[in-house]
């Protein structure tokens, strides 16, 4: 029996059945370190990057621990964003699959809270949840923290970052009696381990390296002769790469926006992300970069942290990023489950000596080339291939995929190879369809029914 795989450790049958079903054998170095001890009730401190499989880590933790006959909140899971919430949640859900009547409840902000507070009282096991939300049923007095087992803090820097550290102490003093703390984070700044020291009880400190392969991605660096010289330098790596899908990383909130402007005035299909976008505006922009309507994503560090972003073909600084660990946490996006990626930096005169220590830091030379000819300019931007369209039902209304599908591809309608990507929202429901049948798509899913009734539609743009 090998040591890192799962029936090496003491799981629930039920657990371990279900590990085997999903196609899970091996663990990952995060899970093989750290779930030992979880499973012995230690406290752990874990550094790993996101895809290091850090959430089937304390998902199994808090699972081995519940008891699903006492019907009470046993686990809280605080994760920064709603859409990280959403995705811990459904992985926690996949792992308890094979044990039954197990309830898991998100409590995130952007939604509304009635709704939430419906389904508090009818109980539940696991909450996963925004630190802002999670705090606000405490007070109302809608949540009650007395049977709490396992406290999880997940993407925990980041929680700092946006400023949730309040939120944080003030959730951890309605917890009463003993728990297991389980804190994660992709890097270490002075915030968690002054965070740590107050709220674990002498934890198991790991960190792993970042399980994607450094080496199957290119990194390129440009050397610019001014400021002014950025957005041009920008324009010219998108057109000579015509990536299909693209992050680029800026260091504020107001440059990641008038950059995405400068981009789509310049004909490009790309969006911003940063953390003064309403929900409403954050779930479109990263519903169109997931279906491939827009090509470059735009994005803060804070905001693109535990996204699920799957097949970025590259990766660019727009500028160096201000700490080493996170220039490594940004290429790390592409070049991901033994794909080849490209990362691409912008650098100025005064941020050679970053990139100097970054490459003592990573023990390589870093690669300046020639920027793209300025030619490139005058040429025609390639579009994105797909574009979405919206539909003002969801969830709350009965839609399944397979509706829209249907709709789409009916008599007289267009190909199933036409239709991409289909997320659907609690009221809203997003089609990604390619750009030659969007006519023929709007007609079909305006003039048509879903689930016997008409929807509203439009085109994102």
């Amino acid at each position: 029996m090998s040591q890192s795989s799962f029936s090496s450790i003491n799981l629930k049958p039920e657990l371990l059945s279900n590990l085997g079903d999903l196609g899970y054998t091996e663990m990952t170095e995060i899970q093989a370190q750290s779930l030992p001890a979880i499973l012995n009730n230690r406290d752990v401190i874990a550094q790993g990057k996101t895809g290091s499989g850090k959430t089937a880590a304390f998902g199994l933790g808090l699972l081995q621990r519940l008891d699903v006959k006492r019907f009470r909140v046993q686990a809280l899971v605080l994760s920064p964003t709603r859409e990280l919430a959403d995705q811990v949640a459904k992985e926690i859900r996949s792992l308890a699959r094979a044990i039954h009547n197990i309830k898991v409840l998100t409590l995130c902000g952007g939604m509304p809270i009635g709704p939430q507070i419906g389904s508090l009282e009818h109980g539940a096991h696991i909450i996963v949840g925004t630190p802002g939300r999670v705090e606000e049923h405490l007070r109302k007095g809608t949540l009650k923290l007395d049977d709490i087992d396992t406290f999880v803090l997940d993407e925990a820097d980041r929680m700092l970052d946006m400023g949730f550290q309040p939120a944080v102490d003030a959730i951890v003093e309605y917890m009463q009696g003993e728990r297991q703390t389980l804190l994660f984070s992709a890097t270490f700044p002075k915030q968690i381990e002054t965070m740590a020291k107050r709220i674990l009880k002498n934890p198991l400190r790991i960190e792993v390296a970042s399980t994607h392969d450094d080496t199957s991605i290119q990194q390129i660096f440009y050397q610019l002769q001014s400021e002014d010289q950025r957005i041009t330098a920008l324009r010219l790596i998108l057109q000579y790469h015509e990536p299909e899908s693209a992050v680029v990383f800026c260091n504020t909130k107001a440059e990641t926006q008038e950059v995405a402007d400068q981009l789509k005035a310049c004909g490009f299909s790309a969006v911003a992300l940063h953390g003064d976008l309403e929900q409403k505006s954050r779930d479109q922009t990263l519903v169109r970069f997931a279906n491939r309507s827009a090509a470059v994503l735009v994005a803060t560090d804070v905001a693109a942290r535990g996204l699920d972003i799957e097949d970025v073909s590259m990766v660019i600084n727009y500028h160096m990023a201000r700490e080493t660990e996170v220039y490594v946490h940004r290429i790390g996006r592409t070049g991901r489950a033994g794909s080849s990626g490209l990362a691409c930096t912008l650098v100025s005169e005064k941020e050679t000596h970053k990139v100097e220590r970054l490459g003592h830091f990573l023990d390589l030379t870093p690669a300046y080339e020639t920027l793209p000819p300025l030619g490139l300019l005058d040429q025609t931007v390639k579009n994105a291939v797909m574009t979405t369209l919206q539909i003002d039902g969801g969830k709350k209304q009965k839609l399944r995929p397979g509706d829209i599908l249907g709709a789409l591809t009916g008599d007289q309608g267009i190909e199933a190879k036409d239709v991409g990507k289909i997320q659907i929202f609690d009221l809203q429901a997003y089609v990604a369809v390619k750009r030659n049948v969007v006519k023929q798509a709007l007609k079909k899913i305006s003039e048509g029914k879903l689930k016997g009734r008409t929807f509203k539609v439009r085109q994102l743009r």
